[in-house]
């Protein structure tokens, strides 16, 4: 699998869509910080042991779908992760908050169950910052590419503010 790039956004934060050609590009899946994922602060995530991608500081609590996809994996137990393939085979995982899986469940809602199709942002997980925080966890989000499938030449945009379903943060030819 070839790195993913890495761009820091333009001041607009967005990036053509290649409409003509199909979906190229994921969505913010929540308002905020977008950060590279080597500064999130744990290192299954920032030395990109389940792949690489961008991290997002929310600033809300609603985590919609990147792009139309089916829902592949639901972390139902806990309702802190859920995985997603798009139709050219690209794998995602979403990934609430930093060791939240600790938590068992209390302050998550799923929205979704495993073999779901989602439109691009459909709300997926909603959860509570509060008792993220209380229980000593950053909310920091991850949106990791775990498999490529027919993209090419994937570009990981981070260093900007994001508007959940509006904002480019992962694209590819």
């Amino acid at each position: 699998m070839a790195e993913p790039q890495t761009e820091n956004a333009d001041a607009s934060g967005t990036a053509d869509s290649g409409a003509a050609s199909g979906v190229k590009e994921l969505k913010s899946i929540l308002d905020g910080k977008v950060i590279p994922i080597d500064q999130v602060q744990d290192e299954v995530f920032s030395q990109k042991v389940m792949g690489d991608g961008v991290a997002i500081e929310p600033a809300n609590t609603v985590v919609t779908a990147p792009a139309d996809c089916d829902v592949t994996v639901v972390m139902a137990d806990t309702g802190h992760a859920c995985g997603l393939t798009l139709s050219n085979g690209l794998e995602l995982l979403i990934h609430v908050g930093v060791d939240t899986v600790d938590m068992g469940g209390d302050g998550f809602k799923l929205f979704v169950n495993e073999g779901d199709h989602v439109k691009a942002g459909q709300p997926l997980i909603e959860f509570d910052s509060e008792k993220i925080k209380a229980a000593g966890h950053p909310c920091t989000t991850m949106l990791i590419v775990t498999g490529e499938g027919d993209a090419s030449n994937v570009t990981l945009h981070s260093g900007m503010d994001a508007k959940a379903g509006e904002t480019a943060v992962i694209t590819w030819d």
